[in-house]
Parts: structure tokens; sequence; C-alpha cells
């Protein structure tokens, strides 16, 4: 079992960016998605972006153009860069692994984010 822990979050300004970072215990590459959630205040964990094994991507339609997904296989690690914050964007940001064989979704404990002036 894949244990991911993610890292990089904080208190940002509007229009500041960060990168977040989850790293894996063990070889992401044989999951079928890669994905980061996120978690407002007061509601329920939501989909943000989701990479896959061919390099495709795949994003929520509020972070297109500001958020970009990518990976390193040879780390283990998976990566959201985040541009252009929005108070909207304030959550906690999970990472997430998914293996179609065994439907199974792997968890990490989430890093919080703040946008806020």
């Amino acid at each position: 079992q894949v244990q991911l822990v993610e890292s990089g979050g904080g208190l940002v300004q509007p229009g500041e960016s960060l990168r977040l970072t989850c790293a894996a215990s063990g070889s992401i590459a044989g999951y079928d998605a890669m994905s980061w959630y996120r978690q407002p205040p007061r509601t329920h964990r939501e989909l943000v972006a989701s990479i896959f094994p061919n390099n495709g991507t795949n994003y929520a339609d509020d972070v297109k153009g500001r958020f970009t997904i990518s990976k390193d296989i040879a780390q283990n690690t998976i990566y959201l860069q985040m541009n252009v914050l929005t108070p909207e964007d304030t959550a906690v940001y999970y990472c997430n692994a998914f293996d179609y064989s065994i439907y199974q979704n792997y968890w990490g404990k989430g890093t919080p984010v703040t946008v806020s002036a």
C-alpha cells in the first residue's frame, strides 16, 4: 500500500503562486491516475487535476490555465503548480493514487492552502 505525503501548502496573498508536492513511498508508475483533490471549508472534496500514465492531464474548469499537474516518475513524486491564486482556492489539498485493477484509492493527509489578503 502506497503512502502519500503532501507538502508545500501555506498562506499566500491573492495573485501569488504555490507549488505543492506529493511524495509517494513507492513507484507511481503503475497507478491509473495520480490526482490532486481539494476540500474547501464547509464543503465536499473535489477533483482539481489528474495525470495519467500516458502523461495526459485533466483539470477542473475553475483551475484550467492557472494550475499545472506534473510528475517525476524517477522521484515517485507529483506536483501541482498553482498560479494566480484566489481566495476561492483556499482548501486542504490532497494527493490521490487510483488503482483501477482493484478499484482502490489511496490518499495523503493533505496540506492546507489559504489565500487571503
